[in-house]
């Protein structure tokens, strides 16, 4: 039973619209028990259709998958069995108190009376809802809901949890709590399938990143190896518009690459190997020519970049162009996902 996968996909394909619109396109991949799988993309690359078919809620056009080595198109039920989904859509019943809540998802998973309350308490307590237990959720903030979202889907202590975009439109202080959380359930052992848009999530929570595009995987690794694809660290300097030439000449003696410069932000940078001794080495050629920067530091590359490396176009632009798409054709709500 060792080296299980707790979770394989393979060649899934899901579309809308009569087939124009493939929100799955042959996705593969596969996650290792113990571990925790980011998978980052921006919206509309399928991250959600790929959770909801992995999760039973959705049956894929073709492909097949397996979670805990159960074929989620065969055996539905035994995947419900093991299986924790939280997500943007927080299923929880609004006029309902926290506790109310926990108990019904208990006695939803056939625990006694008694185990459900025991459960419910040990859930408000990790996830600090213990002195809102009483309240209707109606009254909870953004970050609270979360929270509570994902003690019901712990409820039975799933073997694998999928958490679809947990912390979409939260603030960075519930961010930050949110990842806490997150970061104590992996300590405990649980595999873990996490979508996001957030780069900087993915980096900080993801044993290994699995990017998607358009309804493919199009990289994966760890977040130090996708960003060694792009290049290692940048030496930056932003300086006066005086002094542009002779510091690109400067940047050009510590870099054995070429230099980019940009006008406007007044910014040369170029990638260089050596690190801080780089850094170092053109802070004193900067200091002999009396020349003061506005700002001078190592860059690492960020997800940002390897997105745009990886796929040619930033995150961010597919949004708008799915966004004018929904709107030049007929709305397609938000099925594309």
């Amino acid at each position: 039973m060792h080296d299980m996968k707790a979770v394989s996909a393979e060649n899934l394909v899901k579309t809308y619209d009569n087939g124009r619109v493939r929100a799955l396109d042959g996705l593969s991949l596969d996650v290792e028990e113990g571990t925790v799988l980011g998978v980052l993309g921006p919206n509309g690359a399928g991250k959600t259709t790929t959770v909801r078919v992995l999760a039973t809620l959705l049956k894929p056009d073709s492909g097949s998958a397996k979670v805990a080595g159960i074929d989620v198109l065969k055996d539905p039920d035994e995947v419900r069995k093991v299986i924790g989904l939280s997500g943007q859509y927080a299923a929880v019943d609004e006029t309902l108190t926290g506790w109310d809540n926990l108990i019904m998802f208990g006695r939803l998973y056939h625990l006694s009376n008694k185990q459900a309350q025991q459960r419910a308490t040990e859930l408000l307590e990790q996830f600090s809802l213990t002195d809102r237990a009483k309240s209707p959720i109606r009254t909870y903030s953004g970050g609270m809901r979360r929270r509570l979202d994902l003690a019901a889907s712990l409820v039975v202590k799933p073997k694998v949890l999928f958490l679809d975009e947990p912390t979409t439109g939260l603030d960075p202080r519930g961010r930050q709590d949110m990842w806490g959380v997150i970061d104590e359930l992996v300590k405990g052992g649980v595999t873990l399938l996490l979508t996001t848009q957030y780069l900087e999530e993915a980096d900080h929570l993801a044993d290994e990143i699995a990017v998607i595009d358009r309804g493919k995987v199009i990289a994966r690794g760890t977040s130090d190896s996708l960003k060694k694809q792009v290049g290692g660290e940048k030496l930056e300097i932003i300086v006066e518009s005086q002094h542009m030439s002779s510091v690109k000449e400067i940047v050009a003696k510590v870099s054995a690459s070429a230099v980019a410069i940009d006008e406007g932000m007044r910014r040369i940078s170029a990638p260089v190997t050596t690190g801080s001794k780089a850094l170092i080495e053109a802070a004193k050629l900067l200091d002999d020519q009396g020349i003061h920067p506005l700002d001078i530091g190592l860059k690492r590359p960020s997800l940002d970049d390897v997105f745009l490396s990886l796929t040619g176009h930033v995150a961010e632009e597919v949004n708008l162009e799915e966004e004018v798409d929904k709107k030049g054709k007929r709305r397609r709500g938000k099925k594309s996902e």
